[in-house]
């Protein structure tokens, strides 16, 4: 067999994921034109319908419709379209991934149908307001955590912050130094939860604001402290802030079920409170991120105990009615 009797099935099935679906078909006399002027191969009417019959016999979903003109189309995918589109969506809305990596990402998942359900998903792609990052280095960042993680090794990196002239300053001067356990997606962000070198204290670091490509050390990772158990780690850490965990008693509107239950989950367990609210007790890392939960629901939520949180609460709202910044 010669090299363009092997290549001719390899060639066809390409043509046929790409340019067939479900409402697009290809004649016999089309795809061997195609096979002629884009490939140079030459065939007739028994080595397509040969050589079709040795893709479905692979497992390759191909629909044949017989007449005068035999037509074609592959009609199997891995995604349905409204998979397809969910990807896209998530990619496209993603605050993580920068816009040059989003348009590629993009073009990659549109190979993965038809080159007409791949137009219509392009069409349909809206994402109002999105904000894209400009670190095209944080692919590389999260490759090498990964590697870490896997490797069980320890990582040095750096971490900045913007000053008030929305410049990068470096948080301190002498690199951290982790062992990687989780890299977690929460609220649009990358973040890395690891064990601090000598500590045995977990940490929290957005993937984002790592300054360049950590460095894996030739040193064993440290293991994650006894009874640490993700899941509880990121309930409690609220929005993944760092703060003391505390046990707070709230009192809710009973139209807020739902918002607790996504917060906390369906195990969570709450006690009538009065024919209109309802009491929930939970762990939580009380810092300004949770108070500016409590506010977000306009006065439904109220922070029942201990003394100390609520009276942190009103002090945070009398400052940012004051005016005053910390």
């Amino acid at each position: 067999m010669d090299n363009e009797a092997k290549l001719r099935p390899l060639y066809l099935a390409k043509i046929l994921y790409e340019r067939t679906d479900e409402d697009h078909y290809l004649t016999t006399a089309q795809l061997m034109k195609i096979l002629k002027e884009e490939y140079g191969i030459n065939s007739h009417r028994q080595t397509i319908k040969s050589d079709i019959d040795v893709l479905t016999k692979f497992g390759m979903e191909i629909e044949e419709v017989k007449s005068t003109q035999n037509r074609y189309n592959a009609f199997g995918r891995k995604f349905d379209q409204a998979e397809l589109k969910l990807l896209i969506d998530a990619v496209e809305s993603s605050k993580f991934i920068t816009q040059s990596k989003s348009d590629e990402l993009v073009e990659k998942i549109g190979t993965l149908t038809s080159q007409y359900r791949a137009q219509e998903l392009n069409r349909n792609i809206s994402v109002e307001g999105r904000i894209k990052p400009g670190n095209e280095k944080i692919y590389l960042i999260v490759e090498t955590i990964n590697e870490a993680i896997n490797k069980g090794k320890k990582i040095s990196f750096e971490c900045f912050k913007y000053n008030v002239r929305k410049e990068k300053k470096l948080k301190r001067e002498e690199p951290y130094v982790i062992t990687p356990l989780h890299l977690v997606w929460n609220g649009d962000y990358y973040y890395m939860i690891g064990v601090y070198d000598y500590q045995n204290r977990l940490g929290i670091f957005r993937v984002d604001r790592i300054n360049k490509i950590p460095t894996i050390l030739k040193e064993d990772g440290i293991p994650a402290p006894e009874g640490f158990d993700l899941n509880q780690y990121l309930n409690t850490t609220f929005h993944m802030f760092n703060s003391e965990h505390e046990e707070v008693e709230l009192i809710c509107s009973n139209d807020l079920m739902d918002a607790i239950i996504d917060r906390f989950g369906d195990d969570v367990t709450t006690y009538a409170n009065d024919m209109e609210s309802f009491r929930v007790v939970v762990n939580v890392a009380v810092s300004h991120v949770f108070y500016s939960w409590v506010f977000g629901f306009g006065g439904k939520v109220k922070i029942k105990g201990p003394e100390t949180v609520k009276e942190n609460y009103s002090s945070m709202l009398k400052a940012a009615y004051e005016g005053e910044c910390n």
